[in-house]
């Protein structure tokens, strides 16, 4: 058996350092399970887009832990299509690869490949965007007759491929439709992915699209329309030949936050 405890947006700061106080019961909690892996969806720190110095606590945290670790970028680390105010672009992308590596990886697990990939530049038009497409073509079809499970930031969709453009909620219509096809040529057991705040999984086919919580604060009103539920916790994945196992735990030793009390705080105008 192989087991990946997935956690996601920490949103760790250094200088506005609400969340940084969760990270120890967080951690103490990881080493409980003993994962063979921990893997991050993202938004691992407070404003690493804008603030250095988020990414230096980050590093260092992230560096405690005794398993290995692996992130995917969210569009609190590096920036995101459609964002005026930080779109993702060359800077933000050199600060990640310094801080953390690659923001794509695979490796193999039981009889599952399992790959990470940065949903925030779909939809960018950079360069960057088209090679990782055919990164991820390639590293499926080597796979041979493995499973695939995908580690990324945002939710492919929220009810389904066939959704109308969700704004910031989720990955952009055009390439979804991308993803979709993907998802049609190779058998993807597993999606799962981080952004929301919320807890939720639905199998649609033969894929299971696992929603992990965040493991800071959870939102309100503007998720009203939303599905799943606004808590704190995790994920536990235990790989097990070709079958898979998933949990969702809810960790009661970090406070509960709506971000709509402590906006002012951390994210000021």
């Amino acid at each position: 058996m192989f087991r990946v405890v997935q956690i996601s947006d920490t949103h760790i700061g250094r200088t506005r350092a609400r969340f940084a106080r969760n990270w120890a019961p967080l951690r103490d909690w990881i080493e409980g399970q003993k994962p063979d892996l921990v893997h991050h969806c993202g938004d691992l720190t407070l404003d690493g887009a804008d603030d250095e110095a988020d990414f230096e606590l980050c590093a260092q945290l992230v560096g405690s832990l005794t398993t290995p670790f692996r992130v995917v970028p969210g569009n609190h680390d590096i920036g995101m299509p459609r964002n005026a105010r930080q779109i993702v672009n060359d800077t933000r992308l050199a600060r990640w690869c310094r801080y953390f590596g690659a923001d794509r990886w695979f490796l193999d697990a039981e009889d599952w490949r399992l790959i990470g990939f940065n949903a925030m530049l779909l939809g960018s038009g950079r360069a960057e965007e088209e090679a990782q497409y055919s990164w991820l073509a390639a590293r499926m079809a080597e796979a041979g007759s493995r499973r695939i499970a995908w580690f990324c930031h945002q939710p492919l969709f929220i009810h389904g491929f066939d959704d109308p453009d969700n704004g910031y909620w989720s990955v952009a219509p055009e390439p979804r439709l991308r993803l979709e096809a993907l998802s049609k040529r190779f058998d993807i057991g597993l999606v799962c992915s981080g952004h929301l705040h919320r807890e939720r999984q639905a199998t649609i086919g033969d894929t299971q699209y696992v929603w992990c919580p965040s493991a800071s604060f959870t939102v309100a009103d503007a998720q009203s329309h939303l599905p799943g539920a606004a808590v704190l916790g995790a994920v536990i994945l235990d790989f097990e030949g070709r079958t898979l196992r998933v949990r969702q735990v809810r960790l009661p030793a970090l406070p509960h936050v709506w971000i709509e009390d402590v906006a002012a705080e951390i994210y000021p105008r």
